[in-house]
């Protein structure tokens, strides 16, 4: 009968009689399980990120803006044929349902100054729901409110770059500014956060937008925007809120059947959704060739196992003459192979974790191992023991005793 217990103690005395040779029979498999779970945990948290970034510049919106006005056959960019207006946001927001916020928006870059400090930002022509479907909070102060935009006030909120920029430790509220060559009283600043790709979120001032167009920035057609933000009530009602835009401004703006809308909808859910699917095939790419590794880490284990047998004939040859079974030496080199790949597995599992937590720091995106992907990780590497330490151990098993005796 075969004896487990004794198989398996001669299978791990073997592979501490050759250390060096285990351990770099092993190095296959932990830079393969390593590999792959890093790659899959840099792919999560990348895919977290974006996702954050996304929701900290608001959910569920839709931006509505103008279409590019041609010159000669040439397009000369979106927004540069106003025909959003003001009462465009207004009926929107009381005709289409399933909708939490709407807030007309006009922009431009201004050079600001307080003092002998100078600053050029971006300037943000608003009203108060934009903060909300922007998902932007008050730091200190107050936010404008609805009456000054009513009556243009010159009054505005500062972003932290641009506070930290005028001001440095001096609190800025109530502080007069001058956006342009115009004095604007700062009535708060906003919550950090932070940068979503190349645009800083914290650089920037909003105004109210009618102050924007009478006192700042000045339209060429009176009581236009440049566009306007949506938020739906959620997700799975704003393909339809689009729709019943689609079709009131259309109304609105006297387009036929058959003619080109003046205007254009952009549906972030759609993006951040097409984002995160882009960087998790990535991450999943990667990995898939991280994990060609793992097949090279166990080509390696069946070669050196080969050449262990090899090594280790007469050893065989001894052990069948005195009356070892076949199954027992076909378990003793399985042993051995599973043996050095599940510890291979486990070094990389250890690997990975620490590997991880240092890329995730370094790139600044969130940390994200995920144990049932280490687990089946390990689980494979033994695997790949089994699978590539048969050929070995059946060629072992079926030595002739008295060849193996023989071998030189």
């Amino acid at each position: 009968m075969m004896d487990l217990k004794s198989t398996t103690k001669m299978a791990i005395n073997s592979l501490k009689v050759n250390k060096l040779r285990s351990a770099l029979t092993s190095l296959g498999i932990i830079i393969g399980v390593s590999a792959v779970i890093i790659m899959l945990a840099i792919g999560t948290g990348a895919s977290k990120q974006v996702q954050a970034n996304m929701e900290s510049m608001g959910s569920n919106l839709l931006t509505i803006r103008s279409t590019s006005a041609r010159t000669g056959g040439v397009s000369l960019g979106i927004g540069t044929r106003p025909s959003l207006t003001l009462k465009d946001a207004t009926a929107i927001e009381k005709m289409i349902p399933d909708i939490d916020a709407v807030a007309p928006v006009s922009n431009e870059s201004k050079q600001v100054m307080y003092g002998n400090q100078n600053w050029q930002t971006n300037v943000y022509g608003t009203t108060p729901k934009y903060l909300y479907a922007k998902n932007y909070e008050i730091d200190l102060g107050r936010r404008f409110s609805f009456e000054d935009v009513k009556n243009s006030a010159k009054v505005c909120l500062i972003g932290s770059t641009v506070a930290t920029e005028l001001f440095g430790d001096v609190s800025p509220i109530d502080k007069v500014i001058r956006i342009g060559n115009v004095p604007f009283k700062v009535l708060g600043t906003l919550k950090t956060k932070g940068s979503s790709g190349p645009f800083d979120q914290d650089d920037l001032i909003f105004i109210p937008i009618t102050t924007a167009q009478k006192k700042l920035f000045g339209v060429s057609f009176p009581g236009t925007v440049k566009m306007i933000i949506v938020k739906g009530q959620d997700a799975d009602t704003l393909n339809n809120v689009e729709k019943n835009i689609e079709e009131l401004l259309k109304q609105r703006h006297n387009i036929g059947k058959n003619q080109v809308n003046d205007f254009e909808i952009r549906n972030s859910a759609e993006f951040q959704e097409k984002m995160k699917s882009t960087v998790q095939t990535f991450a999943i790419l990667l990995a898939s060739i991280a994990s060609v590794s793992l097949l090279v880490g166990g080509i390696g284990i069946m070669n050196i196992m080969l050449v262990s047998v090899t090594e280790r004939t007469k050893e065989i040859g001894t052990r069948l003459a005195i009356g070892a079974l076949e199954s027992e030496v076909l378990l003793q080199f399985l042993i051995e192979a599973v043996t050095l790949s599940s510890l291979g597995g486990l070094i990389g599992i250890i690997l990975a974790f620490f590997g991880s937590l240092g890329i995730s720091h370094l790139m600044q995106i969130p940390f994200d191992f995920d144990y049932s992907v280490a687990l089946i990780a390990f689980i494979f590497s033994a695997f790949i023991g089994i699978l590539f330490g048969y050929l070995p151990a059946r060629r072992a098993s079926r030595l002739n005793p008295i060849d193996a005796l023989r071998h030189e």
